[in-house]
């Protein structure tokens, strides 16, 4: 039980008494080594614990656990004390896997605004539920920046401290902190549900006051469900119009599930029409140029038909509510839509007045007994 030395050349652990490794390497004024220290825990188990390059360290680390022995109690080393959020979140920005994911940007947003009202040098120890919570409480105060009219919705702000959650949970797993002090925060309700489904001649209008370019656009989102940038990023060779088929591969996909999404008959005239581009293998295009953006073109369509709270992504909760009035069953929708649980998929769901009006009373059924 004491100190030991980590070599540098294959990593054993030595007496601070050797002269050499069993490598052969002479630990004596060699730089570039490591401290250990090993003890008994209050168990009686044999732990070691990597300290740093400092000697002096160790011996401290160890006389503070010898200490505690003494006394009765343990102590141990608290790694939150030792990062702060600012480096929390530029370690967490620049893993290879979080840059890769498709919500990149938005961890971005989320990760200005957690420092800007957490504090930049924060401590992860002085980071308690409590504070979490006030957190929450400030941003739903503020306005937001693209609706200043409206407040921040709660929404938001459950994405950004989840974002936080996720950010600790990671340093966790690779050993920069201990705990997570806020993983029992719950989040705020929230009541966003879009209640908004068009009627087919309300989609005609829709769609015949769209410019020539977003036409098809709109007509594969109304009837096959795909998300915006699924659509909007399609390539040749995706679609299958032989078998009347779009086939995206796991990578193109929010879930990372890749799923096959039939073409109605509709939709398959649609791009069965569109010219092929020199340059780009981009399916939807505009003068040439891969159409990148419809938010302008699109917003300007459902204002010309007097659709003011309709959005591109409304077209995504029309086509799945469609499919269910076809009576296909939820595994099928599910499939096709992207969806992996049901609780997602029921948001997606309207039953409408209209719908309810044509109930089936039990004595209303053919043979049925009172």
């Amino acid at each position: 039980m004491g100190l030991l030395i980590e070599c540098p050349k294959c990593k054993n652990r030595n007496s601070p008494r050797a002269d050499k490794c069993k490598c052969g390497l002479a630990l004596k004024k060699l730089s570039g080594k490591n401290y250990w220290i090993e003890f008994y825990d209050e168990t009686g188990r044999r732990k070691r614990e990597r300290v740093g390059p400092s000697k002096t360290a160790a011996e401290q680390r160890f006389r503070d656990i010898l200490k505690a022995r003494t006394e009765e109690r343990h102590i141990q080393k608290d790694l939150g004390a030792r990062v702060c959020l600012e480096d929390l979140c530029r370690w967490y920005l620049d893993l290879p896997e979080v840059r890769a994911k498709a919500s990149f940007d938005r961890d971005v947003n989320s990760i200005r605004n957690l420092k800007r009202i957490l504090g930049e040098s924060t401590k992860l120890r002085e980071l308690t539920a409590g504070r979490t919570e006030g957190y929450q409480r400030k941003r739903l105060e503020e306005r937001s920046p693209v609706h200043p009219s409206e407040k921040i919705r709660p929404a938001t702000v459950n994405r950004e401290v989840a974002c936080l959650k996720t950010m600790i949970s990671r340093a966790i797993k690779h050993g920069k902190l201990d705990s997570n002090p806020i993983s029992r925060v719950k989040k705020l309700p929230e009541n966003n549900v879009r209640e908004r489904v068009l009627a087919f001649d309300h989609f005609e209008r829709l769609l015949e006051a769209c410019l020539q370019y977003l036409k098809p656009i709109v007509l594969v989102a109304y009837y096959t469900g795909m998300r915006k940038s699924e659509i909007l990023f399609l390539t040749w060779g995706e679609v299958d119009l032989q078998n009347r088929f779009i086939r995206l591969k796991s990578d193109r996909t929010k879930t990372g599930v890749a799923r096959s999404v039939p073409l109605h008959p509709r939709v398959w005239e649609a791009i069965s029409r569109l010219p092929r581009g020199i340059r780009s293998s981009r399916v939807f295009l505009w003068r040439g140029k891969p159409v990148d953006d419809i938010k302008k073109s699109f917003k300007a369509a459902c204002t010309k038909v007097g659709l003011n709270d309709f959005t591109f992504h409304d077209l995504r909760h029309c086509a799945i509510n469609n499919l269910r009035l076809a009576g296909n069953d939820y595994f099928k929708i599910m499939a096709i839509s992207g969806h992996k649980t049901m609780s997602v998929f029921k948001r997606y769901n309207l039953v409408t007045e209209e719908e309810l009006s044509c109930i089936i009373w039990q004595d209303q059924v053919e043979g049925s007994e009172r």
